[in-house]
């Protein structure tokens, strides 16, 4: 299986303080990453040195085979990004919106039409295509932004909080469009949500104190839970790894891939 997303080594320093403290991780084609960690873990910052927006302290980032350090606008040409927020231009109407980011990558006009209106109908969108940007819910804002992020086909996807806002409906059409997405390209989903976790993911990485603590599958993180504990299991795990006041079971820490 090809792998779409590798770094290898990375690690960030500002100043005396080291956010990342020697990362690997590789993603592969058809596998949803749930990236997850506390406030402070060192996740945004790794993320930003991933997408190519933070130059990494030492370390390599490889985009679909591209080096990020070389070349770094066709790397960034390999993935979609829906950052935190979906930040837009307000004064936009949707269909303009989506129409100026598929003109600003490149598209004639007749194809950025097409995949505006593909990318609409994906998200379901079209009641609302017509509607100014700073109008729409929350939830709307979100679909929007992960509408122009799938809009150039791109092979590797980074989600940054994707459902939030949604009510449950709209989560679960979401989760389900990400689920189809992720059948042949590399996602990587940014959440403090577990539940997300479990539904949508087929790996879950942790970071803590800018290191990789736990990389595994939803089931094998669950398993980490002690026998005893029956509700929220991935909740304790979580804080079994990233805090000093849950008792650690011996073997809980999963190695990096």
């Amino acid at each position: 299986m090809k792998e779409l997303i590798v770094g290898r080594g990375l690690r960030k320093s500002f100043g005396a303080f080291e956010a990342v403290r020697g990362i690997d991780l590789t993603v592969p084609a058809g596998q949803v990453l749930g990236f997850l960690g506390p406030n402070g873990a060192g996740k945004s910052t790794t993320m930003r040195m991933l997408t190519g927006f933070l130059e990494p302290t030492a370390g390599t980032v490889h985009l679909d085979g591209i080096a990020l350090a070389d070349d770094p606008i066709a790397a960034k040409r390999t993935f979609g990004y829906l950052p935190e927020g979906a930040p837009a231009y307000g004064d936009m109407r949707v269909e303009e919106f989506l129409l100026f980011v598929a003109r600003t990558r490149g598209y004639d006009a007749a194809e950025a039409r097409r995949r505006v209106d593909a990318a609409i109908d994906r998200l379901h969108l079209g009641p609302y295509r017509k509607q100014l940007v700073e109008t729409l819910s929350k939830g709307y804002k979100r679909r929007t932004g992960l509408a122009q992020a799938i809009l150039h086909d791109p092979p590797i996807l980074i989600l940054d909080e994707p459902t939030d806002g949604l009510d449950p409906n709209q989560k679960h059409e979401v989760r389900e469009l990400i689920r189809r997405l992720g059948g042949e390209r590399a996602v990587v989903l940014s959440t403090h949500i577990l539940e997300e976790v479990e539904a949508v993911c087929t790996r879950a990485v942790i970071i803590n104190e800018g290191r990789i603590v736990f990389d595994g599958t939803p089931g094998e993180l669950d398993s980490k839970a002690p026998g005893s504990v029956t509700r929220n299991r991935m909740d304790h795990v979580f804080r079994m790894l990233t805090t000093s006041d849950v008792r650690e079971p011996a073997g809980a820490r999963g190695g990096s891939r």
